[in-house]
């Protein structure tokens, strides 16, 4: 959320007292070594200060603000309706291409009705038969060889069952 300039200034001050507050104790609470490897300030601290360097040098607060930074309510407000009219655009488009199509072929079957009944089966015939997707040579073959045996199989099944019922009923009668 981002801070108002006297919310940042009152952070400020808190952070120079805080350090004349201590460099006023006389001793030093960190050694020499540990100090060069500290953070001296976290990064929202130093944003904070860049962002009031950069008032004070005369730059507008809203050109100072970070991407990341959140956007006021109006702006998120004002995308999302510019995403909703983009999807509404989107869907009219959408259902006004498939209404022509709908309309195109409305006026195909209208063209194929007016012909003769005999003269429009044998196109609508031939227009199917574009359609089919014909197999190659080899899903041919595999394909007769396979209904061939299936056929072979079943007729030595029935036939071994008509044997078999012969055989009873002739035993029996």
């Amino acid at each position: 959320m981002a801070k108002t300039r006297a919310q940042r200034k009152a952070e400020r001050r808190a952070r120079e007292a805080e350090e004349r507050k201590r460099s006023d104790d006389g001793r030093e609470s960190v050694s020499h070594a540990q100090h060069d490897t500290q953070v001296p300030v976290s990064g929202d601290i130093a944003e904070i200060e860049a962002m009031e360097a950069g008032i004070a040098a005369g730059a507008p607060e809203a050109q100072l603000e970070t991407p990341d930074a959140p956007k006021p309510r109006s702006h998120r407000r004002a995308e999302a309706k510019a995403k909703k009219e983009a999807e509404k655009r989107q869907i009219a488009e959408r259902k006004r291409r498939e209404s022509e199509q709908l309309a195109k072929k409305q006026k195909q079957a209208s063209a194929e009705r007016q012909r003769g009944g005999v003269i429009g089966f044998l196109v609508s015939c031939w227009a199917e038969l574009k359609k089919v997707q014909w197999p190659d040579r080899e899903t041919l073959i595999q394909a007769t060889a396979v209904t061939i045996i299936f056929v072979a199989v079943a007729a030595a099944y029935l036939g071994a069952l008509d044997a078999l019922f012969n055989f009873l009923v002739k035993r029996i009668l």
